[in-house]
């Protein structure tokens, strides 16, 4: 069989499964409401045998990771801004990483599968990493604006918590959502200043932990607030200035750094396509196995100096 179809063949089913996988185990909403409440229960059409499978792979995940969650926890999908729970998740990594070994195995050989396929949940974390650091950056960005919202409020006469309140209404995602979490503990019991502080430590913003500190020392010592506040957002605007220009005298080594981390894995892989005999030395002979494991050890190394080097901390 030629290559070409090769590649058709072990693209089709793997294609197949994840279409399979996005359509019962990450169940799409497509309705603003639940079935259940659209359909009087006895019209429910029973559960088939693959949506019974998946939910039994679900139960049982979340028999073994427990109330901990896992390397996938609901701290760390929530953080990131995943709204799935943890044993879902961790089911769609697991057949995730599976489909990758296989397919990579039919595409190359079964060493270069098993590799991406252990590694797909590493990847997986890393990417979960990345959309972190995204969310955490959008909060920073609309901090102003939610400052001035919560201001306005003040100023007509609103107490803290529905200046808040307001301010997450109108706000955008994530300030929206980490807002309403605030005035929700808030209101079953938690001390505000607690949920600010544990706000400012999920979205890792000083700035923040600010605005906690002034609306804790305003409840304690009294005085005009959005007086305070109008300080602190002056002072934050013009930390996000220096912010922003680190951030462009920063964007080249960042790129420099993306580029030559990528450069190997990319080489490695065009010549896995083009002369697949060519990387077996690698993988049977013992010095070319040393070889690839004391270059995974480097990169490794390479990559995290290069993050110090270009991660700015002020």
């Amino acid at each position: 069989m030629d290559f070409p179809l090769l590649l058709v063949a072990a693209f089709v089913p793997c294609l197949g499964a994840l279409l399979l996988l996005f359509l019962v185990v990450l169940k799409p909403k497509f309705d603003a409401l639940p079935r259940d409440r659209r359909r009087p229960p006895s019209e429910l059409a029973d559960p088939t045998a693959i949506s019974r499978l998946s939910q039994s792979a679900v139960n049982v995940v979340g028999d073994v990771i427990g109330e901990s969650g896992g390397p996938y926890n609901r701290t760390v999908l929530y953080n990131a801004g995943v709204k799935m729970p943890p044993a879902d998740f961790t089911v769609v990594v697991a057949v995730g990483s599976f489909l990758v070994a296989v397919f990579a195995t039919l595409v190359t050989n079964i060493f270069i599968g098993l590799l991406l396929g252990a590694a797909t949940p590493f990847l997986t974390r890393f990417i979960l990493v990345i959309l972190t650091d995204r969310r955490r950056g959008q909060f920073e960005s609309q901090l102003i604006d939610t400052i001035q919202m919560v201001i306005g409020g003040l100023r007509v006469g609103h107490s803290v918590m529905r200046s808040i309140e307001a301010a997450a209404v109108e706000s955008d995602v994530p300030t929206s959502e980490e807002l309403s979490r605030i005035v929700n503990e808030t209101r079953i019991g938690k001390d505000p200043r607690q949920a600010i502080e544990e706000a400012s430590i999920r979205m890792d913003s000083e700035d923040f932990r600010w605005i906690g500190q002034a609306i804790q020392i305003n409840r304690e010592v009294g005085g005009d607030l959005a007086q305070v506040l109008e300080q602190v957002a002056g002072t934050i605007r013009e930390r996000s200035e220096i912010k922003g220009q680190i951030r462009a005298l920063s964007g080249e080594g960042k790129m420099s750094a993306y580029i030559l981390m990528a450069m190997p894995v990319g080489v490695a892989i065009m010549i896995s396509f083009i002369n697949p005999g060519y990387m077996d030395v690698f993988i049977e002979e013992p010095i070319g196995i040393a070889m690839l494991i004391a270059s995974f050890i480097m990169f490794a190394i390479g990559g995290f100096w290069m993050s110090r080097i270009i991660k700015i901390k002020f």
